[in-house]
């Protein structure tokens, strides 16, 4: 099983022509035969859908297609269409896009610093008065990443000194946000520490800190950052990350054309979590709340 610690590549430009042509060809076959729905497993399985989804969908198709129901690839890709989008639908109705105390959770490398700058500019942009706090203490660059970006935003952005303790640093931001009536504060949390285990406890005493520091007046939302790039290893860190905390949503993050971010319906089956926002490039502007009839979409081109 793969380490969630672990950064590694699973995808480039080479697999994601390959599938394009695979859902190309399928899709747009005149007559469905077993050859076809073998190819479509392969292929939904090589975009990160997982095993048990891609299964699932080739099991009912295969049905429908002995009993005459599927006939042709543009019918397949319709059965496609409507399965994908059911398995969504039962998680992404409980986003949490909207939260007013918001806290990033994912390991380092994944964009979780660059999206909590992006979300903080959205939020701007929607007239709200947001505040950033960076409470990756024991990484000075990640704090300095975030103080940039909030100076080019002109956002405001609470810090620690350097490994000052991250859940202290959480608490005070969320005592700021009430005390200097924000409307939104978003927390950057640490990604890596000596091990698995030191950055979940750590994590997990952050979210207990702002839990306790909002008290009952507002419920914080706790998103984890995926590199979509990782392919499976994601499905593994969000595994590892959900039974630690409360996760109520993902972030998928370099949804950039370098990937078809099929990983999004292996945790939306596995963990019923929400993807709730994509990002991809490096403008503040390139984050969009999840639309699961696009993705699909972009998914099956």
């Amino acid at each position: 099983m793969l380490n969630p610690m672990t950064y590694i590549k699973t995808r480039g430009p080479v697999m994601f022509d390959f599938l394009k042509k695979s859902f190309t060809r399928i899709f747009g076959t005149a007559a469905v035969d077993q050859a076809a729905l073998d190819d479509l497993e392969k292929t939904l399985i090589e975009a990160d859908a997982g095993t048990t989804v891609s299964k699932k969908i080739v099991s009912d198709a295969q049905e429908l297609w002995r009993h005459g129901k599927i006939t042709s690839g543009l019918e397949l890709k319709e059965h496609v269409k409507k399965t994908l989008m059911e398995g969504l639908a039962q998680t992404h109705k409980n986003t949490c896009a909207d939260s007013l105390i918001i806290m990033l959770v994912g390991i380092n490398g994944s964009g979780k610093t660059t999206a909590a700058a992006k979300l903080a500019y959205q939020a701007k942009k929607r007239g709200q008065k947001v505040l950033l706090v960076a409470a990756d203490t024991f990484r000075a660059a990640a704090v300095e990443q975030l103080m940039i970006w909030a100076q080019k935003l002109d956002i405001p952005c609470m810090s620690g000194k350097e490994n000052a303790d991250p859940a202290a640093v959480a608490f005070t931001g969320v005592q700021k946000f009430y005390a200097e009536q924000f409307d939104m504060v978003i927390i950057d949390t640490a990604g890596r520490l000596q091990s698995k285990n030191n950055l979940m406890a750590e994590c997990t005493k952050i979210q207990r800190s702002v839990t306790k520091a909002a008290g009952e007046q507002n419920t914080i939302c706790t998103l984890l950052v995926l590199d979509s790039l990782l392919g499976q290893n994601s499905l593994e860190q969000a595994r590892v990350f959900s039974e630690a905390l409360k996760i109520d949503g993902i972030i998928l993050t370099k949804m950039d054309g370098q990937t078809k971010g099929g990983i999004a319906l292996a945790i939306a089956e596995q963990f019923k979590l929400p993807i709730v926002y994509t990002s991809h490039g490096e403008t503040a502007e390139s984050i969009q709340k999840f639309d699961p009839a696009a993705f699909i979409n972009e998914l099956l081109i």
